[in-house]
């Protein structure tokens, strides 16, 4: 395995070829279990571009602006049932209620009703079962017979099957109840076809379906985690994001609405460093598929090597970020987003930025760069708005200290027990 680390080696190895660097190799072996087959790693590379530009239906402009009363009615809803947010205050543990507020958001704006309405007991517990397919040591042994993927195919067997009972139920409607549907992804998968005419079998709907309601959660859960404990580590920048809303809004604080985002830019400059610090990936492999020379070295990385990216790195370099290591959400305001006016690329799935010399890339870079950014972005702001117009967070402490983070699943998360103390505003 070869790191180069910094603005270039992100440069070189995310926006390598892909006659040069391959992801499938490195991720086919964990994904290929959770998702199952046809979907994602286990297609050519062009075949994984269309089923991209497939799922955009759901992160279009328009969307995005029907999401944000969807995702701020599901952590209104998670407040009133949750039996942890009884009573005028109480403590929490964080990343549990995150993990369940983020799987409620990304299926009712991603994937429909539908789909939101059969998140029962039974099949979060199936969603927790392939969640735990993504262990370091299946990046080696995918089909080892261990008890955490014998559960894995369990779950997944029965997840596929959740949604083709869903595809078949769709397609023996008449005419008449189709046009009265709500437009969720499922239809729009039952009517994409790729260029060559084939349309998409059931069994890969599904397993697209799975891919995304995962992909929707796990940089939100692992992302609005972090945001809470640096906010119950320091209570008055919640205060300062209570007041923004309250100045901007209006003292009722009426439902939020795309458009208030950015009217609200502590907020967004809040999940921005929390991002840039908290990175949910902390790094990104490419198998290398023929000698690369790297440019102004001596060195010529061989077809034997892994490339190992790292822009969390960059993204806590004093070079680019004073005291990198602190988070300070302050510095955005500030702060030109690099990003913005840069060159873009269609890879097939609609235009991204070119650009992987920023030092900020908490979704990645090159055709492989997280095409759900946008959504992450929103569905953060509004989780966390809508929570701090509820509660006040603290430490149990009374500290400034925030949990360790856990490397040792795929995703960087708060080790556990994550506990913060909330108190609602208005008991």
């Amino acid at each position: 395995m070869t790191a180069y680390l910094g603005v270039v080696g992100n440069d070189f190895i995310l926006n390598g070829k892909h006659s040069d660097l391959n992801a499938e190799d490195i991720y086919g072996p964990l994904t290929i279990p959770v998702f199952g087959r046809g979907v994602v790693y286990d297609v050519p590379n062009a075949k994984l571009m269309e089923q991209k530009k497939f799922i955009k239906f759901g992160l279009t402009q328009e969307a995005l602006v029907q999401h944000v009363p969807l995702i701020e009615r599901e952590v209104l809803n998670y407040i009133k049932s949750s039996p942890r947010l009884k009573g005028s205050n109480g403590d929490i543990e964080i990343t549990k209620a995150m993990a369940e507020i983020t799987i409620f958001t990304a299926a009712r704006t991603l994937q429909g009703a539908e789909v939101r309405n059969k998140l029962t007991d039974e099949m979060a517990k199936l969603y927790h079962d392939l969640d735990m397919g993504f262990q370091p040591i299946n990046f080696l042994l995918p089909w080892a017979p261990l008890p955490h993927n014998h559960r894995r195919d369990i779950a997944r067997d029965k997840m596929n099957a959740i949604y083709k009972a869903i595809i078949d139920k769709r397609r023996a409607l008449s005419e008449e109840e189709e046009v009265e549907r709500e437009p969720d992804m499922i239809w729009n998968l039952m009517q994409c076809r790729y260029r060559d005419g084939d349309p998409l079998p059931d069994d890969v709907i599904a397993n697209i379906m799975i891919a995304l309601l995962m992909a929707g959660q796990h940089a939100s859960s692992a992302g609005g985690s972090w945001i809470i404990l640096r906010l119950a580590s320091q209570p008055e920048i919640t205060e300062e994001l209570y007041q923004e809303q309250v100045q901007v809004l209006g003292k009722e604080l009426p439902p939020l609405r795309y458009e208030d985002l950015d009217k609200l830019p502590l907020l967004m400059s809040v999940v921005k460093e929390t991002l840039r610090i908290h990175s949910s990936i902390v790094a990104i492999l490419r198998k290398v598929t023929k000698p690369l020379s790297v440019p102004g070295t001596p060195y010529v990385v061989g077809t034997d090597k892994v490339l190992l990216a790292a822009p969390s790195v960059s993204a806590m370099d004093d070079k680019y970020f004073t005291n990198g290591e602190t988070w300070n959400p302050h510095r955005w305001l500030s702060r030109d987003d690099e990003d913005e006016g840069a060159e873009t690329i269609d890879y097939g799935y609609g235009e991204v930025s070119k650009s992987s010399r920023s030092p900020y890339l908490p979704f990645g870079a090159g055709r492989h760069r997280c095409i759900g950014e946008k959504f992450a972005y929103i569905n953060l702001g509004v989780i966390v708005a809508t929570l701090v117009r509820n509660f006040r967070f603290y430490t149990l402490d009374g500290s400034k200290g925030i949990p360790d983070t856990d490397y040792t699943s795929l995703f960087a998360m708060p080790k556990r027990p994550a506990v913060i103390r909330w108190e609602r505003r208005n008991p």
